[in-house]
């Protein structure tokens, strides 16, 4: 199976044509955050977001967790799809899709420890797919992704075995960790922002040798 690579933190056009040149299935546009890299405003992903040429994903980044709040997001930037980053009740899930059938949902799941597998399984009923990451929700100030650190890959493994939608890996990867992630998770994506990165800017170097090392896995 062909893992999917989902280059995280777009930020202008350059970054867009360089991944959409480099493979990328899926491209993050990060809206507001309470910290973290590749926070843009709505309007610049707006604009990113029809720049993605089919079939090639926008996926709108959003900290809200209510309906309504993301709602406004949604209509605001227009993406293929969007992905949650803090934890969200079932319900506000099943509000979405009935507002925007054709937007594609995405729950993170930050795996800090155990709980992070009866998470996953009650999430995966109202969304499209999980994204493992490596934040830590409930710190002072918030981290929802975008942290450079990896999580326990075994209880991400426990994840994709256990449910039934497709999982993304994020956290920490990077050229040369990569393979042994999908190797040892088996995703059915890979997530990536500060592991292509130099000084903050996407590096053609770092993203080739990503998606070569993602390749050869």
């Amino acid at each position: 199976m062909r893992r999917r690579i989902k280059i995280c933190c777009i930020a202008e056009e350059s970054e867009l044509a360089l991944a959409v040149a480099a493979g990328a299935d899926a491209l993050g546009l990060v809206g507001p955050m309470p910290s973290g890299p590749g926070q843009i405003p709505l309007g610049r992903a707006r604009a990113l977001a029809r720049r993605c040429p089919p079939p090639v994903a926008s996926v709108l980044l959003s900290s809200a967790r209510d309906a309504d709040a993301l709602a406004r997001e949604i209509e605001a930037v227009h993406p293929t799809a969007l992905q949650i980053v803090d934890r969200m009740a079932g319900p506000e899930h099943r509000r979405l899709r009935r507002a925007f059938p054709w937007l594609r949902l995405v729950q993170v799941v930050h795996v800090e420890g155990p709980a992070a597998i009866e998470e996953a399984r009650a999430a995966e009923e109202s969304v499209d797919a999980l994204l493992l990451d490596s934040g830590r929700p409930r710190a002072v100030v918030p981290e929802l992704g975008g942290t450079g650190r990896r999580h326990d890959w075994r209880l991400s493994r426990a994840i994709v075995e256990t449910v039934r939608v497709p999982v993304f890996l994020a956290g920490g990867l990077d050229a040369e960790s990569v393979g042994e992630a999908i190797r040892t998770v088996r995703p059915w994506a890979v997530d990536v922002c500060s592991g292509v990165r130099v000084d903050g800017r996407l590096d053609p170097e770092r993203l080739r040798a990503f998606v070569a090392a993602v390749a050869a896995a």
